[in-house]
Parts: structure tokens; sequence; C-alpha cells
């Protein structure tokens, strides 16, 4: 259980930091927001490929990873507009 949640953390936080690079533009948030970003994507990616069947996979689950990125993506480019919004 503990290795669960650290793997979660560190996971989250790389998953959390590519996506930042992936946004185009400055995004003016902090790291810890990222880091919760990127935990919450890779906690529903996997609930979405366990979901899809496909956690069962010999060595590095790269379904897994795609779907943790992509909700990430979303995930900044939702912070952001909301951050955007806050402003104006």
């Amino acid at each position: 259980m503990i290795g669960s949640i650290i793997a979660a953390i560190i996971i989250g936080a790389i998953i959390g930091a590519l996506a930042r690079l992936i946004v185009p533009g400055r995004q003016n948030f902090s790291i810890g927001l990222t880091l919760v970003v990127g935990i919450v994507a890779a906690l529903i990616g996997t609930a979405i490929a366990a979901a899809l069947g496909l956690v069962h996979t010999r060595g590095i689950n790269w379904w897994e990873h795609i779907i943790q990125l992509a909700l990430a993506v979303l995930g900044v480019l939702l912070v952001v507009q909301m951050r955007a919004r806050k402003t104006h």
C-alpha cells in the first residue's frame, strides 16, 4: 500500500511535469498544483486503463501512461483556463 502511494506520487510528478512541457505557453501556477494535477491524472488514468483491460501487460504499460499523460495535459489546460478567467 505504501509503495503504491509513493509510486503514484512519483508518476504523478513526472506526468504533471511532462504535461506542462507539452502545453504551449507559460503556465503560471505552482509545482504543488502541478503535482496534484499529475497525481489525479495518474489515478484516473489507471482506473480508465483498468476498465479497458489494459493494466495486465508485460513490462512498461505504455497505454496506461499515454492515458495518464493525456488526462494531465487536459488538467493543465483546465487550470490555465481557470486562472485566466480569475485574472480577467
